[in-house]
């Protein structure tokens, strides 16, 4: 069982990537509150709501004349798991190979207490604030540098 710590550290890290990895390669995500989401985490580049009014396979032939990869990020509830699969079956039906390694890992940091992305920065920001909780600071004026 990771700390929350641990769990705040991995899932930054993971978040690093994904941005690193948008600047590449489209991510599709469910809908503008997850576009907003990522944005308030750092990943702006390259970001497709998927209900924007397009089909799941029209957004899959879109996205297979600009890219060879595509990275799914959808909600980890049943019906993001179901659009997970729509993604990579129509991604593959138009040569894009689907990355789910992103969804996959903020699943497994994340699955008791968040369920879709849109809930991501709140639970980035709990998991800062039991950090930070965590620091033990001295008398008064001392350890005042720990806070910076």
């Amino acid at each position: 069982m990771l700390t929350a710590e641990e769990r705040l550290e991995q899932l930054e890290k993971v978040f690093e990537e994904l941005e690193d990895a948008s600047s590449r390669v489209p991510i599709i995500v469910e809908g503008l509150r997850d576009v907003r989401a990522l944005k308030l985490l750092g990943v702006e580049k390259n970001v497709v709501a998927l209900h924007k009014g397009s089909s799941v396979f029209s957004l899959c032939e879109a996205i297979g004349r600009q890219s060879k990869e595509a990275i799914i990020l959808t909600d980890w509830d049943r019906k993001g798991g179901q659009l997970a699969r729509m993604l990579r079956d129509g991604l593959h039906a138009n040569g894009v190979e689907a990355n789910e390694y992103f969804r996959t890992q903020i699943v497994l940091l994340s699955k008791k207490e968040v369920k879709d992305m849109e809930g991501m920065p709140g639970f980035i920001e709990r998991l800062r604030v039991k950090r930070f909780e965590g620091v033990k600071i001295g008398r008064a004026g001392k350890g005042a540098k720990d806070l910076d």
